[in-house]
């Protein structure tokens, strides 16, 4: 969930005002819905049940909730604010946890934080954090949500990530599957794969060439040419596993060396 959020964090009896800052970027290629025959953008309208078919404007909108089938309560934008507590207003830090024992699946979106003030405070809520390794879990409200965060310092630098509520991940379902019994020696060569595969972690190695194809293909549409198809290798379609372990171990061997 993307927001912008100007406040403050609030550490026992300290608070620091800070500001966040999307810190991830979407390069996804934009495609517009076309009539197939007329190639002429197709259009959404906000209309209503009763409004005869009437586009609806933004300032016409209220938010209801629906208690019954048909009949709804309204909210004011005012009376969600009624019911934020000053606490609510702010990132209340509820508990440190060591960031080591956070599961990646509940990261959501990642923002950098920056303060707005309250400098000294933030310099040191930061180092202590970095010293001991720890991440500071904290809640806030934005408009009628509760957002669960992260605050966490990587490299210097205090960054927050919003998460997902417990019952927001779906435990029911993790895979299941019986029990197989492994051979040693191919667990041996699915280490040494592994092995050998293993480098540092470098994402700025890692480009979207899909994407770059994509682009590519739009511009030769745009040329009037005829889209190119990659060159792939070709697949070893290896069937026994221990055969394709031993495969996989020579090639990884040969990339390591390159």
């Amino acid at each position: 969930m993307a927001f912008s959020y100007k406040g403050a964090i609030a550490f026992g009896l300290v608070y620091i005002p800070i500001t966040l800052t999307l810190a991830v970027r979407e390069n996804d290629v934009g495609f517009n819905m076309l009539e197939k025959k007329t190639l002429s953008r197709v259009k959404y309208k906000k209309t209503c049940v009763d409004c005869e078919g009437r586009e609806i404007s933004k300032d016409e909108i209220i938010r209801g909730y629906q208690y019954e089938k048909d009949k709804y309560i309204v909210f004011a934008d005012e009376e969600f604010e009624k019911l934020k507590t000053k606490k609510d207003k702010n990132i209340t830090i509820q508990k440190f946890v060591n960031i080591d024992e956070v599961d990646p699946v509940y990261f959501n979106k990642a923002y950098y934080v920056r303060p707005t003030g309250g400098e000294r405070a933030y310099t040191l809520l930061l180092a202590a954090m970095e010293k001991k390794n720890h991440a500071g879990v904290a809640k806030t409200v934005l408009g009628t949500r509760e957002i669960l965060i992260l605050l966490r310092v990587k490299d210097g630098v205090m960054m927050a990530n919003t998460l997902y509520f417990f019952d927001e991940v779906r435990t029911d379902l993790k895979p299941s599957m019986d029990k197989v019994m492994i051979d040693k020696i191919e667990l041996d060569l699915a280490i040494n794969l592994i092995k050998n595969m293993t480098k540092p972690f470098e994402p700025e190695l890692f480009k979207d060439e899909y994407n770059e194809r994509l682009r590519a293909a739009i511009q030769q549409k745009i040329a009037g040419q005829e889209i190119d198809e990659p060159q792939e290798e070709a697949m070893n379609n290896v069937i026994n596993i221990m055969d394709a372990l031993k495969k996989s171990i020579e090639i990884s061997k040969k990339a390591v060396n390159k």
